[in-house]
């Protein structure tokens, strides 16, 4: 298991008030100059599953982990489109912190649907000022998905959480985890528990052969105290029409089409490196039809879920000043399409560039196998068949699709 920072460093790292940025023009500018430094050691970080400490603490200095937090409270709150975009770029580069803040700004975006002003006014503020939310929401020791075991009862002029997570990508890095909790009556809520509270114990377990590096371990909760401020209702999310689960979904669709745009490109590269081979017979694939063939293939379905990403992103924002049932149907459906695609798409590509790079792609400093195994890992989180039933289901029954984190 690797070693990670302690509990004090990072929570000295979130008293630094970080960037605050403006637009949506500035949080593209800053993610294009992040992504490029991120770059530079990414197949490194992959090959020796070095945590990117560093590179998240850049990344939500930045600024950037403070764009959907709404102008009242001193955000850019920028469009759906942007964060997309943001996600995208840095899954290119690389897949872990691309996936990294997913469940940050899944946190918020429930804080946003069901918080008080006043937690979403100290909450805000802390993330304003650089903090980072992770994530304790999946279970593994119950029949399924859907059943959780950690509970939440009230304890003083609080509660207290006791139980076991696992799949807590970012919890590492973090300075709350949001934990999914049931109280008694099985009301579920969600706890955003301070990472230095006395019980809480994070286990750095992931073994994943892909999405290495997202620190995905356990979390375990031993009577854990969490004040009655920084506990809000997470049914809610579901039992009303929000925007909660096609935001997650969309943020999901980003980084695959990420890694697919990446692989793309990187299979243009090489195709071009041949080509100073080509006038001595040794090496014709530029010249090849069949590549040709191939590179068009995976060129038109990158471009086609480029163009999913943003009709999603448009029919979330269309949604969000007045949400109804209808809109937020649509907007699931939507994102159901372009994360149905990018799946296919991303796995498509990725090991698309292996082919075609050849022998000399199976070469692990090059560290091309990293694209295809960062999309197969990240397209388990569930299901797209799923996805393709809910959308005919809607097209030729009328049913709306029901609400829930995976649409």
């Amino acid at each position: 298991m690797t070693s990670f920072p302690n509990i004090n460093s990072l929570q000295a790292a979130s008293t630094t008030p970080a960037h605050i940025i403006q637009s949506d023009a500035e949080a593209l500018e800053i993610a294009k100059q992040l992504a490029e430094q991120f770059k530079k050691n990414a197949v490194q970080r992959d090959a020796e599953r070095i945590l990117p400490f560093d590179e998240i603490e850049a990344y939500s200095q930045s600024g950037l982990w403070a764009i959907t937090v709404p102008k009242d409270f001193g955000g850019a709150e920028v469009s759906s489109d942007t964060v997309a975009q943001v996600i995208a770029r840095m899954s290119g580069v690389d897949g872990s912190i691309g996936q990294i803040p997913q469940n940050h700004f899944y946190a918020l975006e429930i804080l946003r649907n069901t918080g008080t002003a006043e937690q979403k006014q100290k909450l805000y503020a802390e993330v304003l000022a650089g903090a980072r939310f992770g994530n304790a929401l999946a279970e593994f020791k119950t029949k399924t998905a859907a059943q959780k075991q950690t509970s939440i009862r009230p304890h003083d002029d609080g509660f207290v959480v006791n139980g076991e997570k696992f799949y807590c990508t970012g919890s590492l890095f973090a300075h709350r985890i949001p934990t999914l909790v049931k109280d008694p009556d099985g009301r579920e809520y969600l706890a955003f528990i301070a990472r230095e509270s006395a019980g809480l114990e994070l286990i750095d377990d992931w073994t994943g052969f892909g999405q290495r590096t997202t620190g995905s371990g356990s979390v375990k909760f031993h009577q854990v105290a969490v004040p009655a401020t920084d506990v809000i209702p997470f049914d809610r999310a579901f039992t009303e029409p929000t925007l909660v689960g096609p935001f997650a979904q969309i943020m999901h669709a980003a980084i695959e089409v990420g890694i697919a745009r990446a692989a793309f490109e990187e299979s243009l590269r090489r195709v071009h490196q041949a080509r100073p081979w080509i006038d001595s017979g040794l090496d014709l694939a530029s010249e090849d039809p069949l590549t040709k063939y191939e590179l068009g293939r995976i060129a038109a379905d990158v471009r086609a879920s480029e163009v999913l990403l943003k009709q999603a992103a448009r029919a979330i924002d269309a949604a969000r000043p007045q949400p109804n049932a209808e809109n937020i149907a649509k907007a699931s459906l939507d994102v159901a399409k372009v994360r149905a695609h990018s799946t296919e798409t991303a796995l498509k590509a990725a090991s698309k560039l292996i082919e075609l790079a050849g022998s000399r792609g199976s070469q692990r400093e090059d560290g091309l196998d990293r694209f295809w195994r960062n999309a197969r890992v990240h397209t388990l989180h569930d299901a797209g068949r799923w996805k393709y039933f809910f959308i005919a289901n809607y097209l030729l029954n009328g049913v709306l699709p029901p609400r829930r984190g995976t649409l």
